[in-house]
């Protein structure tokens, strides 16, 4: 009999990419999702469920005859969002984590992958940031930030208490086709975000902040083939792994390079517009251990796969 895996948040863009991988490995899919989210697509070849998963009942249903359940359905979006939504990122994701973790220990599932973010390492000054910071780091002062470090609390504490195993995935800076930009500045994430400007033809590019703050960006069938290969391994059984690239650029060096590969024939110019209270200055992961233990690595080169998005999102 196949192994059936639950992905809650499967019609989203990290999400699409884990059951189109979980599909070819030849897994029994279903996902539950809200479709909330306007790109979001129901994924073929799989049992689906719109649900909305802070109802109890819903994701007990959702966990029915289930041996895995990949946790990403949650409130999220680009520095914006949750600027505009703190409450709403707190309790909806909350709620979230009390229905799936509870639905999980009654129907006896084997194991909770739940996807956290970077963001929970958002006080640190300790660089790259390391699984065992967490325990050593202030809390993040978002509420999203707040919010998924939450959920990394909840895995522990339904291990301590009711035996269910879990592990943490953390996520850093996804790209790739399917992750549409929002309506407003910062609703979606950077490179999204300022593809729209670019093609819109905003001159000069609007920047965020002062264009210093730096991140990691990996590509989403990059994450998604880590939070499957820590599903597959029994050593990564109640454990911590950072998933992401290793190599720092700057949001000016992200926006220049998004202005070439747009083809766009004025010279690159921008202006500094003040950016939101939250925004990280350096967010840099160490990856080594899910290199080591899971077998990890980084397959997909940014500056080969970044004209694939800026298609993708023309034709939108």
């Amino acid at each position: 009999m196949k192994t059936k895996v639950l992905v809650t948040g499967g019609a989203g863009f990290i999400g699409s990419e884990v059951v189109k991988q979980l599909l070819e490995k030849g897994y029994q899919v279903r996902v539950a999702d809200d479709l909330s989210k306007k790109e979001a697509k129901v994924p073929a070849n799989c049992e689906f469920l719109r649900v909305d998963l802070t109802n109890k009942d819903a994701a007990v249903r959702a966990m029915d005859e289930v041996d895995y359940c990949i946790h990403l359905a949650a409130k999220i979006g680009g520095i914006g969002y949750f600027h505009k939504y703190p409450a709403t990122i707190l309790s909806e994701n909350n709620k979230m984590y009390s229905s799936v973790f509870e639905a999980a220990v009654a129907k006896k599932i084997k194991r909770i992958i739940y996807l956290s973010s970077s963001m929970v390492f958002e006080s640190t000054d300790s660089f790259p940031s390391k699984e065992k910071d967490i325990g050593k780091i202030p809390p993040p002062v978002s509420s999203y930030g707040f919010s998924k470090l939450v959920g990394e609390w909840y895995c522990r504490s339904f291990f301590d208490e009711h035996g269910l195993k879990y592990t943490i995935i953390r996520p850093f800076n996804a790209y790739g086709i399917n992750e549409a930009p929002g309506e407003e500045v910062g609703y979606a994430h950077v490179i999204p975000d300022l593809i729209k400007k670019i093609l819109a033809g905003q001159y000069p590019l609007a920047l965020l902040g002062d264009g210093k703050q730096t991140r990691c960006f990996t590509h989403v069938s990059d994450i998604a083939q880590g939070i499957i290969l820590a599903m597959e391994s029994s050593k990564a059984e109640n454990e911590d792994f950072n998933i992401g690239s290793e190599k720092e650029m700057t949001m000016l060096q992200l926006a220049k390079l998004l202005w070439e590969k747009c083809q766009m024939k004025k010279a690159f110019k921008v202006k500094y517009v003040p950016g939101f209270k939250y925004d990280i200055r350096k967010r840099v992961p160490s990856s080594k251990k899910a290199k080591k233990v899971l077998g990890w690595i980084e397959k997909k080169k940014f500056a080969e796969e970044l004209p694939k998005v800026i298609e993708w999102i023309k034709m939108q």
